[in-house]
């Protein structure tokens, strides 16, 4: 029922809270989706890389990765990355900035265990080239993900 002192306005929830919230939620959905992309092509190119030769003994121990030790392992640090960017995307004023900075330069001290595990030349250049892989993934969609939420 209309009155005459009715304004039209409707009110709706605290539009801070919710945006925010929304804002959260949807990056951490974009992440998730991105993650499991991330660690399939990862596990792929092992498959791959394991079918041309590639043993992935690493010699500290004698022992082979196993082939879901690398989505394991994606998976990890993937969600790692997601988190780095939703503390970003709540306290930063320049969270796809930010995050970029963050992502190469904990994905460049990454390769450095490669280097150093002693592994023969083939696997250490697919261990190489296996951190790269989800990097290529996840970088390129939480900062596209953040640009679009941060605005």
């Amino acid at each position: 029922m209309n009155s005459m002192n009715d304004t039209g306005v409707v009110a709706g929830p605290a539009s801070g809270r919710t945006s925010r919230t929304h804002r959260l939620r949807g990056l951490a959905g974009t992440g998730f989706v991105a993650t499991l992309a991330a660690m399939a092509a990862t596990t792929l190119v092992a498959v791959l890389a394991q079918a041309v030769g590639v043993d992935f003994e690493v010699p500290d121990g004698g022992e082979t990765i196993p082939l879901p030790g690398f989505a394991v392992v994606t998976g990890f640090f993937s969600v790692v990355g997601i988190v780095i960017a939703l503390a970003l995307l709540r306290w930063s004023a320049r969270p796809a900035e930010r995050f970029v900075w963050t992502a190469v330069s904990l994905t460049a001290i990454s390769l450095i265990p490669p280097l150093l595990s002693g592994a023969n030349t083939a696997t250490t250049i697919a261990l190489l080239g296996l951190h790269l892989v989800p990097a290529t993934v996840m970088i390129p969609t939480l900062t596209r993900s953040l640009r679009t939420r941060s605005d």
